[in-house]
Protein backbone atom coordinates (compact mmCIF):
# COMPACT_ATOMS: atom_id res chain seq x y z
CA UNK A 1 0.00 0.00 0.00
CA UNK A 2 1.77 3.15 -1.18
CA UNK A 3 0.94 6.00 1.10
CA UNK A 4 2.37 9.41 1.84
CA UNK A 5 5.01 10.96 4.00
CA UNK A 6 4.29 14.46 5.23
CA UNK A 7 7.73 16.04 5.31
CA UNK A 8 6.68 19.34 6.81
CA UNK A 9 3.65 21.41 7.78
CA UNK A 10 3.10 25.13 8.09
CA UNK A 11 0.41 27.65 8.98
CA UNK A 12 -0.28 31.35 8.92
CA UNK A 13 -2.76 33.23 11.07
CA UNK A 14 -3.17 37.00 10.65
CA UNK A 15 -2.05 39.21 13.52
CA UNK A 16 -5.49 40.79 13.89
CA UNK A 17 -7.30 38.83 16.60
CA UNK A 18 -11.03 39.44 17.11
CA UNK A 19 -12.54 38.36 20.41
CA UNK A 20 -16.17 37.44 20.98
CA UNK A 21 -16.68 40.63 22.97
CA UNK A 22 -15.92 42.77 19.91
CA UNK A 23 -19.06 41.50 18.17
CA UNK A 24 -21.24 42.96 20.91
CA UNK A 25 -20.54 46.45 19.53
CA UNK A 26 -22.76 45.88 16.47
CA UNK A 27 -24.90 42.76 17.02
CA UNK A 28 -26.92 41.38 19.92
CA UNK A 29 -24.71 38.62 21.29
CA UNK A 30 -22.30 37.81 24.12
CA UNK A 31 -19.11 35.88 24.72
CA UNK A 32 -21.10 33.24 26.63
CA UNK A 33 -23.66 32.86 23.83
CA UNK A 34 -20.95 32.37 21.20
CA UNK A 35 -18.58 30.17 23.19
CA UNK A 36 -21.23 27.79 24.55
CA UNK A 37 -22.82 27.25 21.14
CA UNK A 38 -19.68 27.07 19.00
CA UNK A 39 -16.62 26.56 21.18
CA UNK A 40 -15.10 29.72 19.69
CA UNK A 41 -13.49 32.41 21.85
CA UNK A 42 -11.58 34.36 19.22
CA UNK A 43 -10.54 34.25 15.58
CA UNK A 44 -8.01 35.89 13.25
CA UNK A 45 -9.05 38.30 10.50
CA UNK A 46 -6.88 39.40 7.61
CA UNK A 47 -5.94 43.05 7.82
CA UNK A 48 -4.28 43.86 4.51
CA UNK A 49 -3.23 40.31 3.58
CA UNK A 50 -4.51 38.58 0.46
CA UNK A 51 -5.63 34.96 0.36
CA UNK A 52 -2.66 33.97 -1.79
CA UNK A 53 -0.21 35.82 0.46
CA UNK A 54 -1.45 33.92 3.52
CA UNK A 55 -1.07 30.71 1.53
CA UNK A 56 2.47 31.65 0.52
CA UNK A 57 3.44 32.29 4.15
CA UNK A 58 2.07 28.88 5.18
CA UNK A 59 3.74 27.20 2.21
CA UNK A 60 7.14 28.69 3.01
CA UNK A 61 6.82 27.58 6.63
CA UNK A 62 6.07 24.03 5.48
CA UNK A 63 9.05 24.05 3.11
CA UNK A 64 11.34 25.30 5.86
CA UNK A 65 10.24 22.58 8.28
CA UNK A 66 10.52 19.93 5.58
CA UNK A 67 14.00 21.06 4.57
CA UNK A 68 12.80 21.10 0.97
CA UNK A 69 13.70 23.80 -1.55
CA UNK A 70 10.94 25.44 -3.55
CA UNK A 71 12.61 24.30 -6.78
CA UNK A 72 12.06 20.68 -5.68
CA UNK A 73 8.27 21.04 -5.72
CA UNK A 74 6.70 19.39 -8.76
CA UNK A 75 3.03 20.00 -7.93
CA UNK A 76 1.07 22.63 -6.02
CA UNK A 77 -2.60 22.08 -5.24
CA UNK A 78 -4.42 25.05 -3.78
CA UNK A 79 -7.74 24.87 -1.96
CA UNK A 80 -9.89 27.91 -1.36
CA UNK A 81 -13.40 29.31 -1.66
CA UNK A 82 -12.11 32.87 -1.25
CA UNK A 83 -9.61 33.29 -4.07
CA UNK A 84 -8.41 36.79 -4.81
CA UNK A 85 -8.93 36.24 -8.52
CA UNK A 86 -11.43 34.34 -10.62
CA UNK A 87 -8.35 33.41 -12.60
CA UNK A 88 -5.43 32.69 -12.30
CA UNK A 89 -5.46 30.04 -9.60
CA UNK A 90 -4.19 30.79 -6.12
CA UNK A 91 -1.71 27.94 -6.59
CA UNK A 92 -0.07 29.71 -9.53
CA UNK A 93 0.34 32.94 -7.57
CA UNK A 94 1.77 31.03 -4.59
CA UNK A 95 4.15 29.22 -6.95
CA UNK A 96 5.55 32.55 -8.11
CA UNK A 97 5.73 33.96 -4.58
CA UNK A 98 7.77 31.06 -3.18
CA UNK A 99 9.86 30.42 -6.29
CA UNK A 100 8.58 26.92 -7.07
CA UNK A 101 9.16 27.43 -10.77
CA UNK A 102 9.14 23.73 -11.70
CA UNK A 103 5.68 22.95 -10.29
CA UNK A 104 2.44 22.53 -12.16
CA UNK A 105 -0.40 24.19 -10.29
CA UNK A 106 -4.14 24.22 -9.91
CA UNK A 107 -6.88 25.00 -7.38
CA UNK A 108 -9.82 22.92 -6.26
CA UNK A 109 -13.03 24.02 -4.56
CA UNK A 110 -14.43 21.32 -2.32
CA UNK A 111 -15.27 23.90 0.36
CA UNK A 112 -14.31 22.81 3.88
CA UNK A 113 -13.40 19.30 2.67
CA UNK A 114 -10.84 20.82 0.32
CA UNK A 115 -7.69 19.84 2.17
CA UNK A 116 -8.68 16.17 2.39
CA UNK A 117 -9.55 16.14 -1.31
CA UNK A 118 -6.26 17.86 -2.20
CA UNK A 119 -4.20 15.51 -0.03
CA UNK A 120 -5.78 12.55 -1.80
CA UNK A 121 -5.20 14.12 -5.22
CA UNK A 122 -1.57 14.79 -4.32
CA UNK A 123 -1.11 11.21 -3.18
CA UNK A 124 -2.55 9.91 -6.44
CA UNK A 125 -0.24 12.11 -8.51
CA UNK A 126 2.76 11.04 -6.45
CA UNK A 127 1.92 7.35 -6.72
CA UNK A 128 1.33 7.44 -10.48
CA UNK A 129 4.59 9.28 -11.05
CA UNK A 130 3.17 12.61 -12.09
CA UNK A 131 5.19 14.28 -9.35
CA UNK A 132 7.87 13.41 -6.82
CA UNK A 133 7.22 16.16 -4.29
CA UNK A 134 3.89 17.93 -3.82
CA UNK A 135 2.75 20.98 -1.87
CA UNK A 136 -0.82 21.33 -0.66
CA UNK A 137 -1.81 24.90 0.26
CA UNK A 138 -5.18 25.72 1.83
CA UNK A 139 -5.90 29.39 2.38
CA UNK A 140 -9.18 31.04 3.27
CA UNK A 141 -10.39 34.57 4.00
CA UNK A 142 -13.95 33.90 5.14
CA UNK A 143 -14.18 37.42 6.56
CA UNK A 144 -14.47 38.40 2.90
CA UNK A 145 -17.77 36.48 2.62
CA UNK A 146 -19.18 37.15 6.08
CA UNK A 147 -22.45 39.02 6.56
CA UNK A 148 -21.70 40.87 9.78
CA UNK A 149 -25.39 41.66 10.22
CA UNK A 150 -26.18 37.94 10.56
CA UNK A 151 -25.58 37.13 14.22
CA UNK A 152 -25.92 33.36 13.66
CA UNK A 153 -23.03 33.09 11.20
CA UNK A 154 -20.73 36.10 11.50
CA UNK A 155 -19.23 34.85 14.77
CA UNK A 156 -18.21 31.50 13.26
CA UNK A 157 -15.59 32.39 10.70
CA UNK A 158 -11.90 33.24 10.68
CA UNK A 159 -9.03 33.66 8.24
CA UNK A 160 -5.84 31.69 7.87
CA UNK A 161 -3.80 29.24 5.85
CA UNK A 162 -2.18 25.84 6.26
CA UNK A 163 0.15 23.82 4.06
CA UNK A 164 2.10 20.58 3.88
CA UNK A 165 4.89 19.08 1.79
CA UNK A 166 4.17 15.52 0.68
CA UNK A 167 6.05 12.64 -0.92
CA UNK A 168 5.02 9.07 -1.67
CA UNK A 169 6.21 6.39 0.74
CA UNK A 170 5.34 2.80 1.56
CA UNK A 171 3.06 3.64 4.45
CA UNK A 172 -0.50 2.85 5.35
CA UNK A 173 -2.99 5.13 3.62
CA UNK A 174 -6.66 5.11 2.65
CA UNK A 175 -9.35 7.67 1.94
CA UNK A 176 -13.10 8.01 1.67
CA UNK A 177 -14.43 10.92 -0.38
CA UNK A 178 -18.02 11.72 -1.22
CA UNK A 179 -20.57 14.35 -2.17
CA UNK A 180 -24.30 14.88 -1.90
CA UNK A 181 -25.26 17.52 -4.45
CA UNK A 182 -28.89 17.46 -3.33
CA UNK A 183 -27.76 19.59 -0.39
CA UNK A 184 -26.17 22.29 -2.52
CA UNK A 185 -28.49 24.91 -1.06
CA UNK A 186 -27.59 24.27 2.59
CA UNK A 187 -24.31 26.19 2.49
CA UNK A 188 -23.78 28.69 -0.29
CA UNK A 189 -22.54 32.04 -1.44
CA UNK A 190 -24.14 33.52 -4.54
CA UNK A 191 -21.84 34.83 -7.22
CA UNK A 192 -24.16 36.21 -9.92
CA UNK A 193 -22.62 37.23 -13.24
CA UNK A 194 -22.40 40.92 -14.11
CA UNK A 195 -25.24 42.44 -16.10
CA UNK A 196 -25.00 41.84 -19.83
CA UNK A 197 -26.78 43.70 -22.65
CA UNK A 198 -27.10 40.38 -24.49
CA UNK A 199 -28.56 37.98 -21.90
CA UNK A 200 -30.85 37.84 -18.89
CA UNK A 201 -29.81 36.91 -15.37
CA UNK A 202 -30.18 33.13 -14.91
CA UNK A 203 -33.32 32.41 -12.93
CA UNK A 204 -31.69 29.34 -11.41
CA UNK A 205 -29.48 31.57 -9.31
CA UNK A 206 -32.59 32.63 -7.40
CA UNK A 207 -34.00 29.19 -6.58
CA UNK A 208 -31.11 27.96 -4.44
CA UNK A 209 -32.87 29.22 -1.32
CA UNK A 210 -36.11 30.91 -0.34
CA UNK A 211 -34.14 33.24 1.92
CA UNK A 212 -33.13 36.71 0.78
CA UNK A 213 -29.36 36.37 0.80
CA UNK A 214 -27.12 39.14 -0.45
CA UNK A 215 -24.74 38.14 -3.27
CA UNK A 216 -21.24 37.59 -2.00
CA UNK A 217 -22.34 36.62 1.52
CA UNK A 218 -22.05 33.14 2.96
CA UNK A 219 -25.23 31.54 4.29
CA UNK A 220 -25.92 28.17 5.83
CA UNK A 221 -28.77 26.15 7.28
CA UNK A 222 -27.14 25.32 10.58
CA UNK A 223 -29.59 22.64 11.68
CA UNK A 224 -29.36 20.62 8.46
CA UNK A 225 -25.59 21.04 8.23
CA UNK A 226 -25.29 19.69 11.77
CA UNK A 227 -27.31 16.60 10.80
CA UNK A 228 -25.20 16.03 7.70
CA UNK A 229 -21.86 16.50 9.46
CA UNK A 230 -22.58 14.32 12.48
CA UNK A 231 -23.72 11.50 10.17
CA UNK A 232 -21.17 11.66 7.36
CA UNK A 233 -18.02 12.36 9.39
CA UNK A 234 -18.25 9.10 11.39
CA UNK A 235 -19.14 7.16 8.24
CA UNK A 236 -16.18 8.61 6.33
CA UNK A 237 -13.77 7.87 9.18
CA UNK A 238 -15.06 4.30 9.47
CA UNK A 239 -14.86 3.65 5.73
CA UNK A 240 -11.34 5.06 5.48
CA UNK A 241 -10.24 2.91 8.43
CA UNK A 242 -11.75 -0.20 6.83
CA UNK A 243 -9.89 0.51 3.59
CA UNK A 244 -6.67 1.03 5.54
CA UNK A 245 -7.16 -2.20 7.46
CA UNK A 246 -7.28 -0.54 10.85
CA UNK A 247 -9.87 0.20 13.51
CA UNK A 248 -10.93 3.59 14.78
CA UNK A 249 -9.32 2.90 18.15
CA UNK A 250 -5.97 2.47 16.37
CA UNK A 251 -5.96 6.18 15.49
CA UNK A 252 -3.71 8.39 17.60
CA UNK A 253 -5.69 11.51 16.67
CA UNK A 254 -8.56 12.61 14.51
CA UNK A 255 -8.06 16.04 12.95
CA UNK A 256 -11.56 17.28 12.11
CA UNK A 257 -12.70 20.30 10.19
CA UNK A 258 -13.03 23.01 12.83
CA UNK A 259 -16.59 24.09 12.11
CA UNK A 260 -18.25 23.92 15.51
CA UNK A 261 -17.18 22.22 18.73
CA UNK A 262 -20.66 20.74 19.19
CA UNK A 263 -20.46 19.08 15.77
CA UNK A 264 -17.09 17.56 16.62
CA UNK A 265 -18.34 16.35 20.00
CA UNK A 266 -21.37 14.64 18.45
CA UNK A 267 -19.28 13.15 15.63
CA UNK A 268 -16.68 11.78 18.05
CA UNK A 269 -19.45 10.20 20.11
CA UNK A 270 -20.86 8.59 16.97
CA UNK A 271 -17.40 7.35 16.02
CA UNK A 272 -17.05 5.87 19.50
CA UNK A 273 -13.89 7.76 20.41
CA UNK A 274 -13.12 10.12 23.31
CA UNK A 275 -12.81 13.85 22.67
CA UNK A 276 -9.20 13.64 23.84
CA UNK A 277 -8.40 12.09 20.46
CA UNK A 278 -9.87 15.02 18.51
CA UNK A 279 -7.33 17.80 17.95
CA UNK A 280 -9.20 21.09 18.21
CA UNK A 281 -8.05 24.61 17.41
CA UNK A 282 -11.48 26.16 16.93
CA UNK A 283 -11.36 28.10 20.22
CA UNK A 284 -8.72 30.45 18.82
CA UNK A 285 -9.16 30.11 15.05
CA UNK A 286 -12.89 29.82 14.41
CA UNK A 287 -13.99 28.11 11.20
CA UNK A 288 -11.35 28.67 8.51
CA UNK A 289 -12.95 26.35 5.93
CA UNK A 290 -10.44 24.20 4.04
CA UNK A 291 -7.54 25.74 5.97
CA UNK A 292 -8.80 24.46 9.31
CA UNK A 293 -7.41 20.91 9.04
CA UNK A 294 -3.87 21.82 7.92
CA UNK A 295 -3.71 24.60 10.52
CA UNK A 296 -4.68 22.06 13.17
CA UNK A 297 -2.24 19.49 11.77
CA UNK A 298 0.61 21.98 12.02
CA UNK A 299 -0.30 22.82 15.61
CA UNK A 300 -0.47 19.11 16.44
CA UNK A 301 2.91 18.53 14.80
CA UNK A 302 4.41 21.31 16.93
CA UNK A 303 2.82 20.01 20.13
CA UNK A 304 5.33 17.19 20.57
CA UNK A 305 2.51 14.69 21.03
CA UNK A 306 3.09 12.85 17.74
CA UNK A 307 5.60 10.14 17.04
CA UNK A 308 6.55 8.62 13.72
CA UNK A 309 4.20 5.80 12.80
CA UNK A 310 1.19 7.28 14.58
CA UNK A 311 -2.02 6.82 12.63
CA UNK A 312 -3.95 10.02 11.97
CA UNK A 313 -7.28 10.69 10.30
CA UNK A 314 -8.16 14.03 8.72
CA UNK A 315 -11.90 14.39 8.19
CA UNK A 316 -13.96 17.26 6.82
CA UNK A 317 -17.34 18.26 5.43
CA UNK A 318 -18.56 21.32 3.63
CA UNK A 319 -20.65 23.03 0.99
CA UNK A 320 -21.59 20.95 -1.97
CA UNK A 321 -22.31 19.03 0.13
CA UNK A 322 -18.89 17.36 0.33
CA UNK A 323 -17.20 15.12 2.85
CA UNK A 324 -13.95 13.22 3.08
CA UNK A 325 -11.58 11.38 5.39
CA UNK A 326 -7.98 10.29 4.92
CA UNK A 327 -6.11 7.86 7.19
CA UNK A 328 -2.31 8.15 7.03
CA UNK A 329 0.82 7.45 9.05
CA UNK A 330 2.76 10.29 10.56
Amino acid sequence: MTGISILGTGRYLPDRVVSNEEFTAFIETSDEWISTRTGISKRHFADGETTWRMGAYAAQAALDKAGVKAEEIDLIIGTTVTADYQTPSMACVVQHAIGASHAYCFDINAACSGFVYALDLARNQLVCGGAKTALVVSSEMLSRLTDFADRTTCVLFGDGAGACVVRAEEKRYASCLGSDGSGYGLIFCKNPPPASPFSAMPEELNDISSTDIKPGHLWQNGREVYKFATKTMPEAVHNACVKAGVKEEDLAYIIPHQANARIVQAAMKNIGMPMEKAWLTIAHTGNTSSASIPIALDELAESGKLKRGDLLCAVGFGAGLTYGAAVFEW
